[in-house]
């Protein structure tokens, strides 16, 4: 009993924060081939994955516009960056899967959102309302730059332009918080603050190569928007797995052990 205790006193404390490596400005390119790479490998469960997520973009798009019209529809749309990498949470098994010499399946990747859930469900929550934050403030920019009637198209761009900039605040800190934070809940034993405070550390040590990914997911989002939302099926799932491979460039993780296999993938 003594010699388990001294073991136990004798194991080093984890860090705070899990050590972030230097990345290239172009990384993203990498990240965006060897995603495409796992879409491709696992098709069936990437298009199945992508269509519910179009579904749900739909829902809510049509809820939007039934309770604020136009401005809440631009608003939720504009605020899909704060939810989509939590709709994307159980891909990122996928690619693990694949890293792993695995076949990817339904089940398996069911099973990996089990051991994580309740880290995952409190960082929704979180991201949920900042998502709501940003609705609300979306509103408040046409109290003071109404658009009411049949508005001029100069008006239109002034509230665009001004709530871009209010949203690129929100955006950017969800940014920061969830590109690495979630790929390393769903992979490894980690609490929620350490992945989060690990994430915004590795953001702001690789300030271009971060601003470059940003911007081809913002890229991207805006080409599945612009088909109607069709592109998404596609997109989304694509995007989750260049995800993976970003978080495993950027992180060190090997001090944090894996979720079992039983558990989490």
């Amino acid at each position: 009993m003594n010699d388990k205790q001294d073991h136990r006193d004798a194991t080093p404390p984890k860090a705070l924060i899990v050590p972030s490596r230097s990345l290239s400005t172009g990384v993203g390119f990498a990240w965006l081939g060897a995603g495409w790479k796992d879409f491709k490998s696992a098709k069936v469960i990437s298009l199945v994955y992508g269509f519910f997520i179009f579904l749900v973009c739909l829902f809510v798009a049509w809820l939007a516009w039934k309770l604020g019209g136009f401005i809440l529809l631009i608003s939720v749309l504009s605020g899909f960056v704060f939810i989509a990498p939590v709709l994307a949470f159980g891909l990122y098994s996928v690619s693990r899967q694949l890293c792993e010499g695995k076949t990817p399946d339904f089940g398996h990747t069911l099973q990996a959102i089990k051991r994580p859930l309740g880290n995952a469900m409190v960082y929704t929550l979180v991201l949920l309302v900042i998502f709501l934050l940003w609705a609300r403030a979306g509103m408040m920019v046409q109290v003071f730059f109404p658009l009411g009637g049949r508005p001029e198209w100069g008006h239109i761009l002034t509230f665009l332009l001004i709530g871009s900039v209010v949203g690129s605040v929100f955006a950017s800190v969800s940014f920061a918080a969830s590109v690495f934070s979630l790929p390393m809940l769903a992979n490894r034993d980690i609490d929620v603050i350490t992945a989060v405070i690990s994430s915004i550390n590795a953001v702001l040590r690789n300030k271009p190569a971060m601003f470059v990914w940003a911007a081809l997911i913002c890229m991207l989002t805006l080409i599945g928007f612009l088909t109607a939302g069709v592109g998404l099926i596609v997109i989304i799932p694509w995007l989750a797995y260049a995800t993976w491979h970003g978080y495993r460039d950027a992180l060190d993780v090997s001090e944090w052990s894996k979720l079992s296999q039983e558990n989490a993938e």
